[in-house]
């Protein structure tokens, strides 16, 4: 079953891969054009090789006499006729003269087969080049277009894996195939006509024993999948252990968990150092196996040619020298593709991996037409349900309503389903049951780039990019204002600490802003959401990583700008929300209590209780 699976995966990735591989039909023309020249010339050299040798060997008369005979047949046999037609081209007056005709015409023979071998090779690695490309865009532009669904499946450490080694291993795979796939096959037919010609009996001895050798390499090369692919999960744990270690440095140098950290990196590292072992062990086993397959068929029919010579059969000496020639430089095209059937492995286990990216389908599906600019009336959730795929977490029959202009706080216990009431608005996710409408309109009926567009967002957790302070306020927006950064970075009470940089608004802040700390991380995100100007606010705890000073001068500036805008909070601290139009109190995924600050307070229920556990001492 295992094995039917995997072959009806390798179809899959085959034709998968194909589609990238057709639109370079003529590259692939030009090159298999160039092949079959070298595949000619290849063969010519080889057949005038051992012509050269017999010259050397044989006595001139003898050549002659050899030649005369010939003409004299009757009927004679093809090896004859390119034995009359070769001799015709170098035979001279002298054995001298002969033989520099051979010398020389085996000089440009090598040139032009030469020549075309580069041109197949350059072609076929433009197109190589051009399809793993490609792919890789498509991969990255499909891994962008995935709902936050997908992230949450998947850890970041595997898909860095998947970008990064799995192409690079189906990029050596396809350069090798396409380097090998299109030549070596048709200089092997080339050779086996040849061998036939020259004596159908001791090719067939030779038949006997190679699909042997094929046998053991296919056998050699299903165990180098299945290690592959253990191979490359591997190393995206380990890639995953990096990722999480790395962002979370503070943590980990707080609690003093250096050497548990180190001691869970090398038991990944090991185990993946005895998978990449028993993986070369297998590789390094084929190269001598098959040399052994190969110099056993050399001595049996080294054996059987040299007793047909001796009895004096129809089998010439220069007949079966030049039959061994051909049959070792046959040897090399199949020991290449031997190579390629291996490599093709890693390559299918690689392109698994990529293509089962490809083929995710986002959860969240861009259907609708109506663009959004503004909200003009209310944002409504209506008997809206929501579960994460794993069943893990569930909204149940939340409704309520933003009006225009107002302020709606959202507060309740961690895990009450705050920030995921926030994610279902810009559609990170859609609901599973129920609607969320803007204006009357179901959201999804607008396209989700301009819903988005017209946002403000900052969340709990502050992302900044490696790149300067103004290109991370200016993040999104296409037209950039210098004269809108300050404002923006003076809205958010960032502008003091900006100025205290050597480089002020050009400085790099690193890998997820690691050069600021969380309070002016916070604030440069929310400078960005000031610089979008955006109709709609979404504040999750925005002002959470801030001391009481930074927090009430960014919580002043932010109520200047919720003014005459609608805004959603989600908010730890009660006492910034005090003034909000509506609180919503949130309680294991459901909406528990509603109303103004006064009218929960005086409720006394589960508000009043958060209230007070944060003011009475």
């Amino acid at each position: 079953m295992e094995n039917d699976k995997n072959m009806i995966n390798q179809k899959i990735n085959i034709s998968q891969i194909f589609q990238f591989i057709k639109p370079e039909w003529l590259f692939m023309t030009i090159s298999l054009f160039n092949g079959i020249l070298f595949v000619v010339f290849n063969s010519i050299s080889i057949w005038l090789t051992a012509s050269l040798i017999n010259s050397v060997l044989t006595d001139f008369n003898q050549l002659v006499l050899d030649h005369k005979a010939l003409l004299m047949e009757a009927t004679p046999t093809l090896n004859q006729k390119l034995k009359i037609i070769v001799n015709n081209f170098i035979l001279r007056e002298t054995n001298i003269e002969t033989l520099e005709i051979l010398c020389f015409s085996i000089i440009v023979i090598f040139i032009l087969k030469n020549i075309f071998l580069y041109f197949k090779n350059l072609t076929m690695s433009y197109v190589q080049l051009r399809i793993v490309t490609q792919l890789r865009n498509r991969l990255y532009a499909h891994i962008q277009s995935l709902s936050l669904s997908f992230f949450q499946r998947r850890k970041f450490g595997d898909l860095s894996s998947v970008i990064i080694n799995d192409v690079h291993s189906l990029n050596q795979s396809i350069g090798t195939t396409f380097q090998k796939i299109i030549v070596e096959p048709i200089n092997i037919l080339a050779f086996t006509v040849l061998l036939f010609i020259i004596s159908w009996k001791l090719m067939v001895v030779a038949l006997l024993i190679i699909p042997f050798s094929q046998f053991v390499i296919q056998v050699i090369g299903k165990s180098i999948r299945r290690k592959a692919r253990r191979n490359t999960k591997q190393i995206g744990g380990i890639l995953s252990i990096i990722t999480e270690n790395l962002s979370s440095i503070r943590i980990v140098k707080a609690f003093a968990v250096e050497r548990q950290e180190i001691k869970r990196f090398n038991h990944e590292s090991w185990k993946y150092f005895s998978l990449l072992f028993r993986s070369s062990k297998l590789r390094l086993m084929s190269s001598p196996i098959i040399e052994t397959i190969g110099v056993t068929m050399a001595v049996v029919l080294l054996w059987l040619g040299g007793s047909e010579i001796m009895v004096g059969s129809t089998l010439s000496s220069e007949d079966f020298l030049r039959f061994m020639f051909l049959l070792f430089s046959m040897l090399g095209p199949i020991r290449s593709l031997s190579h390629v059937h291996i490599t093709l492995q890693n390559g299918y286990a690689s392109a698994e991996r990529i293509f089962d990216i490809l083929d995710q389908c986002s959860d969240v599906v861009d259907h609708g037409s109506d663009e959004i600019t503004d909200i003009k009336q209310s944002l409504r959730f209506q008997d809206v349900c929501f579960e994460y795929d794993e069943g893990s977490f569930k909204l149940t029959d939340i409704n309520f309503e933003m009006l225009k202009g107002q302020t709606i706080a959202l507060v309740g216990a961690s895990g009450a389903g705050k920030s995921t009431i926030a994610d279902l608005i810009p559609r990170f996710f859609d609901v599973s049951k129920g609607k969320i409408v803007i204006d009357n309109k179901d959201i999804r009926e607008y396209k989700i780039n301009s819903l988005r567009m017209m946002m403000g967002i900052v969340t709990q957790e502050t992302i900044l990019l490696n790149t300067s302070i103004r290109n991370n306020i200016a993040y999104g927006v296409e037209e950039v204002s210098e004269n809108r950064i300050i404002e923006a970075a003076q809205a958010a009470n960032a502008v003091e600490f900006i100025k205290d940089l050597e480089d002020g608004y050009e400085t790099i802040i690193g890998e997820r802003g690691v050069k600021l700390s969380g309070g002016q991380k916070q604030r440069i995100a929310i400078a960005r959401a000031i610089y979008k100007n955006p109709s709609l606010l979404l504040l999750d705890e925005a002002t959470s990583a801030l001391d009481t000073k930074s927090e009430n001068l960014v919580q002043n500036a932010l109520d200047n700008l919720m003014k005459n805008r609608t805004v959603l909070v989600i908010a730890h601290r009660l006492s910034t929300i005090k003034n909000a139009n509506q609180i919503i109190v949130m309680d294991n995924g459901k909406v528990s209590e509603i109303g103004t600050h006064d009218e929960l307070y005086t409720k006394k229920g589960i508000y009043h209780k958060f209230y007070n556990i944060q003011f009475e001492n």
